[in-house]
């Protein structure tokens, strides 16, 4: 097997299903691991979403990156979202060394998997909106976890990069 294909396997390993991670996070929880969620749509993915599973997987021991479906993104944001299908979204996050696990959910929020994820920490960056996560602080808060939130990056938003290539290229 070549290079590549060993990078690939690794990180296509990375990405799992809503039962394979309530298996994992059960296992963890057991060992005492500090888990770290964080949710997003991570479409044209840019140096704040980069920070932001930094910043998250320095809270514990594993960062789980749970990420919005192509149908949760279009619900979320309108009909010309996303841009980058999702399982192309999904391999990108899990490439990065700061994310552990990675999945993909249906809903317009992430309710269902933390549930089952039960994080110690679920951090958000700063372009989240807050009647939009006051559930998920909620219910995080009520098996004692904690919720949270890192400043937004100036400059750094991915319908900013999606407005600099409409005027680039109109």
């Amino acid at each position: 097997m070549d290079v590549e294909t060993e990078i690939a396997d690794e990180i296509k390993e990375r990405i799992k299903t809503a039962d394979e991670l309530e298996k994992i996070s059960k296992r963890l929880r057991d060992e005492n691991k500090i888990i770290v969620t964080t949710n997003g749509s991570f479409d044209l993915f840019h140096k704040a979403h980069a920070k932001l599973f930094a910043k998250a997987k320095d809270l514990g021991d594993y960062l789980i990156v749970l990420v919005n479906s192509d149908k949760s993104v279009r619900d979320n944001k309108g009909d010309k979202r996303p841009i980058i299908l999702e399982d192309d979204r999904a391999y990108l996050v899990a490439a990065l060394r700061s994310v552990d696990y990675v999945t993909i959910f249906d809903e317009r929020t992430p309710l269902s998997l933390l549930k089952i994820i039960k994080p110690n920490f679920h951090a958000k960056g700063g372009s989240y909106i807050e009647e939009r996560i006051a559930e998920e602080r909620k219910l995080v808060e009520s098996w004692g976890g904690e919720f949270r939130a890192f400043p937004l990056e100036a400059g750094c938003s991915t319908t900013r990069i999606i407005d600099i290539i409409v005027q680039r290229y109109s």
